[in-house]
């Protein structure tokens, strides 16, 4: 039989066929009078025997040894081997595909974009905000979710989730908005009230989590957050947001113990306060 005859029988493609030849599995048969290549039954079941063992995951390397044991007779503690540990890599597989669907099934249930860190899901559901403050809200996650790591997860999901209950705590306040509409003709003292407006609000979550001293070491991220607003605020909310974080840092100079140094993370600073 011809090259596409085999493939048709075997449920392959002659580019398959082709690939088992230059990866050694197949042995490539001589051509005829006419140059065609010229298959027999054997190569049929050859064949059929190599997509058994792809299917179950075999990489194609290992074909030839397995086939040549089993043709010779061999009692099968090769094949056992590689089957535990086809078994072992599947299980793995399995454990992270159910994680990636506890990622998603945890995602949907808060409404809530794929980009965002699955932890912080639920403080991004419940007040979704709008134009740059939603922006600024989604990359500080994202930012904060890297540089706090693994381990420092929990520490920054409990910071959001105590920010997150100031946000319910002032429901209905249009400090957002107001940050929102601050553009060059803003005077100073629209800047002035509304930063007194946030910290009359967020000011007693701040002090607590200075009080807290959460163990997340956000070191190097005031930095990184500071080259970001400067690049996503206009010049009257960056003056707005730089008082905001002027007065809490005083603030938690004030209210630090024996002269330690406040621990405020560059979150704590946002003029989106409860969202971070």
């Amino acid at each position: 039989m011809h090259s596409n005859e085999l493939a048709r029988l075997a449920g392959v493609s002659v580019r398959t066929l082709r690939h088992y030849h230059q990866v050694g599995v197949l042995d490539e048969p001589e051509r005829s009078s006419n140059g065609y290549r010229r298959y027999d039954v054997r190569d049929l079941v050859r064949v059929l025997r190599i997509r058994r063992l792809a299917a179950l995951g075999i990489p194609l390397d290992q074909v030839p040894a397995l086939l040549e044991n089993a043709e010779a007779g061999g009692a099968g503690g090769e094949s056992g081997e590689l089957l535990d540990e086809l078994d072992r890599e599947l299980a793995g597989q399995m454990d992270r595909l159910a994680r990636q669907r506890a990622v998603i099934a945890q995602l949907r249930d808060h409404h809530v974009a794929p980009d965002l860190p699955p932890e912080l899901a639920p403080f991004f559901g419940v007040h979704p905000s709008m134009g740059i403050l939603a922006r600024i809200d989604r990359d500080q996650a994202v930012l904060l979710a890297h540089l706090a790591g693994e381990e420092g997860m929990p520490h920054l999901a409990g910071l959001y989730e105590r920010l997150g209950d100031a946000v319910l705590d002032a429901r209905g306040n249009d400090l957002p908005e107001r940050f929102e509409r601050l553009g060059p003709t803003s005077p100073d003292g629209e800047i002035s009230a509304l930063v007194e407006d946030y910290l009359e609000v967020y000011g007693p979550v701040v002090d607590e989590l200075a009080a807290a001293e959460l163990p997340l070491d956000l070191s190097g991220s005031e930095e990184v957050l500071t080259e970001y607003t400067d690049a996503v605020l206009n010049e009257q909310q960056l003056r707005a947001y730089r008082l905001l974080e002027s007065r809490i840092l005083s603030r938690t100079s004030e209210n630090a113990v024996d002269d330690e140094p406040p621990p405020v993370t560059a979150s704590t600073s946002s003029p989106r306060a409860g969202r971070v």
